[in-house]
Order: structure tokens, then C-alpha cells, then sequence
């Protein structure tokens, strides 16, 4: 039976009892600091650790163009898809050319996506949270 460090149960149960819309914040969280350790990687010339976390964060880039639904998401989904296509792009061109500054133009795009994901997210909880004193749910114990 294999050892399950506490630190990665309470990883699995985060991501379990996440919401879609929590779920799209921690993926931009995590590219984000892929992306900030592959450019200070840059800068130490580290090319290992450079490549490791900048494919890191396109494979998380990867996943979210993946989880797009293009057909009901419309326009949002398809400029969506643009632009982690564009930030993939960069990404690769910045491995190969050891460009700190590509990867710091894809860091501040993923993080003004990420803010507007996160409001979306606290909406989206404060919307399917019962508001204070409502009577609409009301919990039997007896």
C-alpha cells in the first residue's frame, strides 16, 4: 500500500470538492507559478529546470484549451481558445530562445484572466449560497 503524504490528500480534496469555475483558478494558479519559476530558470541559466516548468505550464495551458466547450461557449470560448493558443505559442518560442520577457507578456496575461475567473467564481458560490434568514431551504433533522 503506497504512503499518501497529508499535503497531497488535502491537494486531491481541494480539487475534488472544487467547483468548475474554482477548478479553471487553480489551473491559472498553478501555469502562473510554472511560469514565474521558468523565468527565474531563464535568468539563472537553468535550462533543465527552464524546460520543466515552462512545458509545465503549457500542459496546463493545453488542458484548459481541452476543456473549452467551443459549441455552447460562443465567441467567449473561441477568443478563449485564441488566446491560449497564442500563450502556447509564446511559451514555446520562449523555451527555445531562453526569452524571459515572452514569458513574463504570457504571466500577465494568465493573470488578469485569472482575477476575472476568480470574480467569476465568488459570484458564481454567493449565487448558489441560500442568502441570510431565507426560508427557501429548510433542513428537517426529526
Amino acid at each position: 500500500m503506497a504512503w499518501t503524504s497529508p499535503t497531497e490528500v488535502y491537494q486531491q480534496t481541494q480539487v475534488g470538492t472544487a467547483s468548475p469555475t474554482r477548478l479553471v483558478v487553480m489551473l491559472y494558479d498553478g501555469a502562473i507559478r510554472f511560469l514565474k519559476q521558468g523565468q527565474a530558470a531563464i535568468q539563472q541559466r537553468d535550462h533543465e529546470r527552464q524546460n520543466h516548468c515552462l512545458v509545465r505550464a503549457q500542459r496546463i495551458i493545453a488542458a484548459l484549451m481541452g476543456a473549452l466547450n467551443l459549441e455552447e461557449g460562443g465567441e467567449i470560448a473561441r477568443n478563449l481558445l485564441a488566446l491560449y493558443q497564442f500563450m502556447h505559442e509564446q511559451l514555446v518560442l520562449a523555451n527555445l530562445e531562453d526569452d524571459a520577457d515572452r514569458v513574463q507578456r504570457v504571466c500577465q496575461m494568465l493573470e488578469s484572466l485569472r482575477e476575472a475567473w476568480a470574480q467569476v467564481d465568488v459570484m458564481m458560490r454567493e449565487a448558489s449560497t441560500p442568502a441570510a434568514g431565507s426560508t427557501k431551504e429548510v433542513s428537517h433533522a426529526a
